[in-house]
């Protein structure tokens, strides 16, 4: 034990915690979730079940919408989607975003469908354009559906799912509209039925402020029959077997307890707070890391990865660095020295890049906290950068009170 102490000394406070997922559970969620369970037939359960089912509508703006939980991360979300409403060997278009989107076509084309992707523009949202021109080409309608990440939390950018929902109507194409929700919910507006999405999925750990291992899958008429339809095999996915009043049926099994409580307690925060603001704090607190990677990027070796303001998202930030910049001895020190746990590079783009976290439960104090820790760890690594980075985003905070 003492060489366990020696190597690993307690560090005084806390930690601050900015990847994108997991992200910092709030003390109410974590006091929900270590209650002790319940038996199953105690009417709590089904109160609890409700409160989460009507939550998530809310949360989604999906009045037909019926809402499916898993016992799962994100990708068992994906698995979700694509085991209901792809048949074997039907098409999926799947526009290009970067690592997320293609990860979701690779998972399409392991249950036997077939996955069309648009091309990606690295630094750069979907292109509406070329899935309203695939979709154009597709005459015979063999495309079943549009798989969309609305934010790619690899490369820091959120697409336009209007847009892309414009794209799918002057297409005059019957495609099922799906959304991944998981790195924008509760952080960027949406809304299912504003944009017509036929179905979304999401997962525990980034806006929603619980821990990981909770996903959710959203579908409204038009994908529930579709997935009706379907030859395709399953059970614990099975949206037809799980719309039950039966709570051990609704979950296939019993259902997560500790998860569903950490979610109804986040769900109440949200609203507490109203969903308005915590829009408007996701991008006061964006625009204030935005700024200083901007001020740190005036000495020519780190940049914003989004090229275009508008698609920069209010989650996560990816800041690409120049040749011969190691992010990953960055993040080391930041973490081990500073205290400050950032992300690295994912698919594409590992090496290239490392990404700040920024939604979620998450205030001014603790993202000035953040950026100082970041900019220690590039003086301390002899990163070229402009110093005042923190400076940047106190001044874009004391300007955008409010926001």
């Amino acid at each position: 034990m003492q060489g366990i102490m020696t190597k690993n000394p307690r560090i005084p406070g806390r930690r601050l915690l900015h990847s994108p997922g997991p992200t910092h559970v709030p003390d109410e969620v974590v006091h929900a979730m270590s209650r002790q369970p319940t038996d199953l037939a105690d009417p709590r359960v089904a109160q609890l079940i409700d409160a989460c089912e009507s939550g998530m509508k809310r949360l989604l703006d999906g009045a037909q919408a019926e809402v499916f939980f898993y016992a799962a991360n994100g990708h068992g979300g994906w698995e979700a989607v694509i085991a209901n409403l792809v048949a074997p060997g039907a098409q999926v278009l799947v526009p290009g975003c970067g690592h997320f989107s293609n990860s979701w076509a690779e998972q399409v084309e392991a249950f036997g469908g077939q996955a069309l992707r648009t091309p990606w523009v690295e630094g750069h949202a979907i292109d509406p354009a070329a899935v309203e021109d695939v979709l154009r080409r597709d005459s015979g309608h063999r495309i079943g559906a549009v798989f969309a990440v609305h934010t790619d939390t690899a490369s820091g950018i959120t697409s336009d799912l209007g847009a892309i929902r414009a794209a799918i109507d002057a297409a005059r194409h019957p495609a099922l509209f799906v959304v991944d929700v998981v790195a924008s919910l509760a952080a960027a507006p949406f809304s299912m039925d504003a944009i017509g999405a036929d179905c979304v999925m999401g997962a525990s750990q980034k806006g929603l402020m619980t821990q990981p291992g909770l996903a959710f899958v959203g579908a409204r008429p038009r994908a529930l029959e579709a997935a009706r339809h379907n030859p395709q095999p399953r059970f614990y996915f099975d949206w037809e077997r799980r719309r039950s009043g039966h709570q051990y049926r609704k979950f296939c099994g019993t259902p997560p307890l500790a998860h569903l409580a950490g979610l109804e307690a986040a769900l109440a925060l949200i609203e507490l707070e109203g969903l308005d603001q915590v829009h408007r704090r996701h991008r006061r607190l964006a625009g204030a890391v935005h700024a200083a990677v901007e001020r740190w990027g005036e000495a020519g070796a780190l940049r914003l990865f989004a090229r275009e303001a508008p698609a920069r998202s209010v989650s996560v930030t990816a800041i690409e660095v120049g040749p011969g910049i190691d992010p990953e001895a960055l993040r080391t020190v930041a973490r081990e020295r500073f205290q400050v746990s950032i992300a690295g590079g994912l698919g594409p783009l590992a090496g290239r890049v490392f990404r700040i976290g920024h939604l979620g439960d998450m205030n001014e104090a603790m993202i000035l906290g953040c950026l100082a820790g970041v900019e220690a760890a590039l003086q301390v690594q002899g990163v070229p950068h402009q110093r005042g980075g923190v400076v940047a985003a106190i001044d874009h905070l004391a300007r955008s009170e409010g926001d």
